[in-house]
């Protein structure tokens, strides 16, 4: 999951070298959190959120139920 959320984000920013994802183990769930340029801070979110809303949808999907619950938090 850590690979597909920094493969997406870097397509869309302007700053790819300044993408970072921290994977975090909670208890119940495996969380991202996607940290990028402040710059590019809209990008990634999107108008009202869209793109953001699309990246969740993307790492959701590629994550199917069998591992469990994953949440993606965008951070700058």
């Amino acid at each position: 999951m850590k690979a597909l959320v920094e493969h997406i984000a870097r397509s869309l920013v302007d700053h790819p070298e300044a993408v970072q994802v921290e994977e975090i183990h909670e208890e119940k769930a495996h969380v991202l959190r996607l940290s990028v340029h402040p710059d590019d801070i809209g990008k990634v979110i999107g108008k009202q959120g869209r793109t953001a809303k699309a990246i969740r949808s993307v790492v959701y999907a590629a994550c199917g139920k069998q591992n469990g619950r994953v949440r993606l938090d965008i951070v700058d």
